[in-house]
């Protein structure tokens, strides 16, 4: 061996000594259970404005310890249950999954339809038609089923709401089971035939055991002393609508009294407890399903639906409204509680998001001098009729009115060898000039042009030409079709849109982001973490810093 060769080899010994071993992510094994949260009508400034009354354990736990995106939007209109949760789970618009409103008009048929109906499938534990779901009219896959493609069907994935589409759109098309709660006289978990013939002996026990009956006989009473909800309006005021019968929204409210009077165990859905039934079910389908014990990783999707009902009738500014988060503040802890002894504590992944946020209430705005109102869909179909009659001449011309779209009559337009592009936007001219409409497009113009400015890429990123109609219109800010009392969502501006974004878990940087996102990074973010493949029809991008493994 030549002096040259042996010094050699002492160099590359030195340096195989002082080099530090470098890992890929593969190295890094992969969590053994992922659960994507969706809060329905959560708000991202409910983070901070009920920051005091939150526990150590709950939403504080994620934002201290996880990576929160402070500045994520809806990029697309309309805000509403069904298009937020797909869109969370297929990082994609509905112009791309399909899921247009939470109903929708189909002009071949003259009706309207509803995003989880299926008509070809039957309810597994429930006979009623609230059994009649599947996820059938969703276009795109999900997180769960890129993550079934990717461990060759092992990974296990389970959708869990109060609401149908709430458990079944973000599960996916290949999901092992999608539950949700049927309420009036049952009080049960169902499912229906796209997932399975017979409920698992794991949810038959839990129907079985009792808990919905337990939290319908509850009274919903402040968690907290009264002086602690200052972030709120006095507990009587105008702004609120109460259950039936009562006169005043006001605590205490008597669940096993007011049932009769609002749907039976429906009622549920609209109380806190209805989110504590959620949860003790979650915790039941974890281990009725032995997720997380499989060798691969499972996922499931776990949507609190009480907050929106709760949000719906008494508004953001509401007393109740703020107990709902408080108590679902203790709910999330009681969650990772849970998760900690069965996984060693942070042994998992969480990713928590909203479906849209929610308005101040328009009459409650008034009386402040802001600009908010109220709107008629009725009467602006049926000056929309008389416009077109002025125009075209008699004829039934409009056929509906949804979502903020107008469907013309086709069949009437090719009967009477028009244009239909030309109408449309003749159509959409005169909505533009109607009072509180801030801008209309027509159909023609948004499956042709490519828009830039923000109102219309969110127009368009929501618009399907097949369930879309011949003009869109948006209402001024402030403005809504809704009663007097509570609120809704369904606008494209920030506080229908703006919602948080949490990423927790293992290796997850304790980090706050401030830069633009949208709703659709959501999935890109989730999947990079798991190294899976992105949903199909995936539009948006991977969130990089809450990418980097904490440093130890």
């Amino acid at each position: 061996m030549s002096r040259f060769t042996s010094l050699l080899l002492v160099l590359i010994s030195f340096s195989a000594f002082g080099q530090k071993k470098t890992t890929s992510p593969s190295d890094q094994p992969l969590p053994p259970i992922v659960i994507g949260i969706t809060v329905d009508q959560m708000r991202n400034d409910y983070i901070d404005r009920f920051w005091n009354d939150y526990s150590e354990g709950g939403f504080k736990r994620l934002v201290r310890n996880g990576s929160y995106a402070r500045n994520l939007h809806y990029n697309y209109m309309p805000t509403y249950t069904g298009p937020g949760h797909a869109a969370i789970f297929t990082g994609t618009t509905p112009a791309h999954n399909g899921i247009v409103a939470n109903d929708w008009f189909e002009r071949k048929y003259n009706r309207m339809t509803y995003c989880s109906a299926d008509s070809l499938v039957t309810g597994v534990g429930t006979s009623s038609a609230a059994g009649k779901m599947s996820p059938h009219y969703l276009k795109s896959s999900t997180i769960g089923d890129e993550l079934k493609i990717f461990t060759a069907g092992k990974s296990k994935v389970i959708g869990i709401s109060l609401k149908d589409r709430g458990a079944i759109l973000p599960a996916g098309r290949t999901a092992n089971a999608a539950y949700w709660f049927v309420g009036g006289e049952e009080g049960v978990w169902a499912s229906s035939s796209w997932y399975m013939r017979e409920l698992p002996k794991w949810v038959q026990d839990f129907n079985a055991n009792g808990k919905a009956k337990e939290y319908a006989a509850a009274t919903w009473n402040l968690l907290l002393p009264e002086e602690n909800y200052t972030e709120s309006m006095e507990d009587n005021n105008a702004y609120e609508m109460p259950f039936k019968p009562l006169l005043r929204p006001v605590f205490p409210y008597n669940i096993d009294t007011l049932k009769k009077h609002n749907g039976g165990y429906e009622i549920l859905k609209g109380v806190p407890m209805g989110n504590s039934l959620t949860l003790d079910f979650a915790l039941a389908a974890i281990d009725g399903e032995q997720l997380g014990k499989n060798n691969t990783t499972d996922m499931l999707c776990l949507s609190f639906s009480s907050t929106d009902y709760v949000g719906h009738q008494f508004g953001i500014h509401s007393k109740e409204l703020q107990d709902a988060y408080i108590r679902l503040d203790r709910e999330i802890e009681e969650l990772f509680l849970e998760l900690d002894k069965r996984f060693g504590k942070d042994n998992y992944l969480i990713f928590l998001s909203s479906d849209h946020g929610g308005a101040p209430t328009p009459s409650l705005m008034q009386k402040s001098n802001a600009s908010a109102g109220y709107w008629s869909s009725d009467n602006f179909e049926e000056q929309a009729e008389l416009f077109m009659n002025s125009k075209y001449g008699q004829g039934n011309w409009i056929l509906n009115e949804s979502n903020l779209n107008l469907f013309m009559n086709r069949t009437l337009v090719r009967e009477k060898n028009m244009k239909l592009e030309d109408m449309q936007r003749m159509l959409s001219k005169w909505a533009e000039e109607q009072e509180h409409v801030t801008k209309a497009f027509a159909s023609c113009d948004l499956t042709e042009e490519n828009y830039t400015s923000e109102l219309g890429k969110k127009v368009q990123l929501g618009f399907l030409p097949a369930l879309s109609g011949d003009v869109i219109y948006v209402l001024e800010p402030g403005f809504m079709e809704y009663s007097r009392q509570g609120t809704t969502h369904g606008s494209p501006y920030s506080y229908d849109t703006q919602v948080p974004f949490i990423l927790y878990g293992k290796n997850v940087p304790a980090s706050t982001n401030y830069a633009a996102h949208s709703i659709t990074d959501i999935a890109p973010t989730v999947c990079s973490y798991l190294r899976i493949g992105f949903p199909n029809a995936c539009t948006g991008n991977p969130i990089i810093s809450f990418l980097r493994p904490t440093k130890k």
